[in-house]
């Protein structure tokens, strides 16, 4: 014998209903032995309890209510029956329907809808629904026979959620089962006192008929159908990849439940439980899906973590002060207080130190528990040794779930690393000895992201998600966004890595997408996008979205967007850019940003400020953490600069090579942004903070290579026609140099915590000197490298390579995060 129990999305319908007969005319076919519970179809339940509540209102548009209420039972015969079967339904509906009528009529007449008379109310909505299905059933050939649960389900007379006499229940389904072998088609929720008078088995009551029935019938089963694919690592509406738990104890799932998993409540299942009768939780919608079975069996070889679920609104109380301290009987003074005030306890926490007690309510309750508990500690708080309750509000509880939690070591240290890189403050923990769950309190506004963090962190055979917000979609962005487009199948197969470009951005426009633009016609999303940019605006919608494992990518080299950076760290997200302005600007705002990262736990990553693609403040920062002494550091950081001065031999005028380092993109628009000695000056300054000195851009001495007429030119156009006639000049240099069998190399030099920028002239034994292309190299002189320097060589321009250097950042901030 096993039960199954169909809720009110499974018979919502009359084509979900087919689908049910099709479930159990398979069962029937197979020559299973079973009994069915079914609740009330989808959504009359709470048109009942409307329609009654309006008529004690005496608003007589109840009736209207009525009328929905008729039509849908009575349309849902005409689909599923036909003849004799149609007819003997209209019949039965036309009766009930009349009682209820003057029931309600009663009701607006009294100006009264007592519970007694409110269950009688609601039991027509299980009544009406078995009572269809059964003739359904009966119509498709299955031997079914309706059963009105109130024959055998006896109960006390505390209208709306009635105690059962077990013993008197056990002794009547028994009798009943053994005189009637067919399929027993039973109403849910309902029961009836001694004396006949119709009770209701309160919240989840179908599952505790389906339950009772699986007690005193020793069933082997209770299949539990409904809407969804058994219970989920956590909840789909909150955590998109949150997926089927194949297997869980009863202890897991009454945790589950407890913790807002909708799919079971706990107290209904307790009877089955106390036999050890095992549960299946089923989708109607799915029927060859297995679902996720219950039992006490243990796995002790399963994960550690079997879900993640959340308590969405609660408010969190603290009593604190000395007074607490040794004192016996203050949790009972304190709890009793509570129970009497009946307020339900959802967390309990306290710490060794006895100094304070937290506790967390249903927010409703906050204002009324703090009101008691200072009542009942008056004289304390009257002498200062316990201070008034505190109150916080818009909280929510976070918790991780699973038996297996207790022979894991690193669990609690998971937990909390996954919150804090995501900068989620943890506001109370709470973990019982059993360590069947860990619980946090966390603000509210953080309870998607948290279980976003928490489910990437536990379930490792899932595929993990970075969400990444850019900026800037020109040469470097476009460029990312195909290194990653074609890279994705990659990661995803070797790496479980999944990219989600949640936003973009232009100069003209801006997208957001949660769920991830497609990378395949991002240009015509953005295009067609209705929303104006607005950096200002950009930022408040990635803060709104609060998503786990976020990633903002500075692809422009615009001041506006390195303005927002203190905002986007302090919201711990973390920041990949090759814009050099927020960290060569004043000292002060570099090194507060490093320090807000820090704070905040998030990564601060700016690679490509230096050598575009390469490895060099990498390279600087392991020399320093690993003890080594930087004497000095040299290096030709432009490729712009390095292309023009490698380039610049007999035969072509200085003027020619400008333009074609620009036609290849290697230069800014204006090529004097590069050949003032900016740009570089910028770099140096960078390499000089990392190395710990405190150095002002005022500080960095620049050559700016240009003659006055070059540098005051008011167009682009005009200072290419300047730059022509200044070809004498560079070309008068470049001889010099010949004459000492030297190249030209523009360089920038740290040395004796001071820095400069300019050209310079370098023979064959310089490591400049063989330079080619648009390649950079940075020379490192230290105590270990002396004698031989460490050299980072390679390109230092070009869109491939600065977005190559980005892509790297954001899988290493991914590493870090997840």
């Amino acid at each position: 014998m096993k039960v199954l129990k169909f809720g009110g999305s499974s018979v919502g319908t009359p084509e979900r209903i087919q689908k049910v007969v099709e479930i159990l005319k398979l069962n029937y076919s197979e020559g299973e032995k079973f009994t069915v519970v079914f609740s009330a179809f989808g959504g009359i339940t709470d048109l009942l309890i409307n329609m009654s509540s309006m008529a004690a209102a005496g608003d007589d548009n109840y009736q209207e209510y009525f009328q929905q209420f008729s039509k849908r039972y009575f349309d849902a015969s005409k689909v599923l029956l036909s003849g004799d079967y149609l007819e003997q339904a209209l019949e039965n509906l036309e009766n009930n329907h009349e009682v209820l009528k003057n029931l309600l009529y009663g009701i607006f007449l009294v100006r009264e809808a007592s519970p007694r008379t409110m269950d009688y109310v609601l039991s027509f909505g299980e009544r009406n629904a078995a009572f269809l299905i059964s003739l359904a059933l009966r119509q498709n050939g299955v031997n079914a026979r309706y059963l009105d649960a109130r024959k055998i389900i006896k109960t006390n007379k505390r209208f709306g959620s009635a105690s059962v006499n077990l013993d008197l229940t056990h002794k009547k389904i028994s009798e009943y089962f053994s005189q009637n072998t067919e399929i027993q088609i039973v109403t849910g929720f309902i029961s009836s006192s001694k004396g006949g008078l119709t009770t209701t088995l309160g919240r989840g009551g179908s599952d505790y008929t389906a339950s009772l029935l699986a007690y005193c019938l020793d069933a082997e089963l209770i299949e539990i159908w409904t809407d969804v694919n058994g219970v989920l690592t956590a909840d789909p509406r909150k955590v998109r990849k949150a997926f089927t738990i194949p297997q869980l104890t009863y202890m897991e799932a009454m945790e589950m439940a407890h913790f807002g998993a909708k799919v079971i409540y706990p107290p209904t299942i307790q009877p089955a439980l106390n036999k050890n009768i095992p549960l299946v939780i089923k989708n109607t919608f799915n029927a060859e899906f297995a679902g996720t079975f219950i039992s006490n069996k243990k796995d002790p070889n399963g994960k550690a973590v079997k879900g993640i679920s959340s308590i969405g609104d609660i408010a969190l109380l603290t009593l604190q002060g000395s007074g607490l301290f040794g004192v016996p009987g203050i949790a009972a003074r304190l709890f009793s207080t509570l129970a009497q005030e009946s307020i339900n306890i959802i967390l309990i926490t306290q710490g060794s130190s006895e100094h304070s007690i937290s506790f967390a309510i249903q927010p409703k309750y906050a204002l009324k528990a703090k009101r008691a508990v200072e009542a009942t500690f008056n004289n304390e708080v009257s002498q200062g040794i316990i201070d008034p309750v505190k109150v916080e509000n818009d909280l929510c509880v976070v918790a991780i779930i699973g038996e297996n939690m207790r022979y894991r070591t690193g669990i609690a240290g998971r937990l909390f690393q996954a919150l804090g890189k995501n900068g989620i403050n943890i506001i109370a923990i709470a973990q019982g000895s059993s360590e069947l769950n860990i619980s946090v309190v966390v603000d509210k506004s953080n309870e998607s992201k948290a279980l976003n963090a928490l489910h990437d962190a536990f379930f490792l055979s899932d595929i993990k998600e970075l969400n990444l917000f850019i900026a800037g979609v020109g040469l470097i962005g476009s460029t990312l966004l195909n290194q990653i487009k074609q890279h994705a199948e990659y990661l995803r197969s070797e790496r479980s890595l999944k990219l989600n470009v949640v936003a973009l951005a232009n100069s003209k426009k801006m997208q957001f997408k949660p769920e991830g633009i497609d990378l395949n016609n991002w240009r015509e999303e953005l295009n067609v996008s209705e929303e104006k940019m607005n950096m200002s605006l950009f930022i408040q919608k990635m803060k709104a979205l609060n998503l786990s494992n976020s990633i903002f990518i500075d692809n422009t080299a615009e001041e506006q967007v390195a303005d927002q950076y203190e905002a986007i760290l302090d919201s711990s997200i973390s920041i990949s850019t090759p814009n050099k302005i927020a960290t060569s600007s004043a000292y002060l705002r570099y090194k507060r940003l490093k320090k807000i990262a820090s704070k905040r736990g998030v990564q601060f990553m700016y690679e490509t400020n230096v050598g575009a693609g390469l490895p060099v403040i990498s390279t600087l920062n392991d020399l320093i953490v690993s003890g080594d002494q930087i004497l000095k550091i040299e290096g030709v950081l432009s490729g712009s600069l390095s292309f023009i001065f490698n380039n610049f031999k007999e035969g072509r005028p200085f003027s020619a090579i400008i333009k074609e380092a620009q036609s290849l993109g290697y230069t800014e628009p204006d090529p004097r942004t590069d050949l003032n000695g900016i740009d570089v000056r910028r770099k140096i300054i960078i390499l000089a903070r990392e190395t710990g000195l405190m150095m002002e851009p005022n500080e960095v001495e620049v050559e700016n290579i240009l003659p006055k007429a070059c540098q005051e030119a008011p167009t682009v156009d005009a200072f290419l026609e300047e730059v022509e006639k200044a070809d004498q000049v560079f070309e008068t240099k470049r001889l010099n140099a010949q004459k000492e069998r030297k190249v030209l190399r523009y360089i920038a030099k740290l040395e004796n915590g001071k820095a400069s920028v300019g050209l310079q002239s370098v023979d064959a034994d310089n490591p400049f000197y063989a330079l080619n292309g648009s390649d950079n190299m940075i020379v490192f002189t230290t105590d270990r490298y002396k004698d031989r320097p460490l050299v980072v060589r390679g390109p230092g321009a070009g869109g491939e390579v600065t977005a190559a250097g980005v892509f790297a950042e954001i899988l290493k901030i991914g590493n870090y995060l997840i």
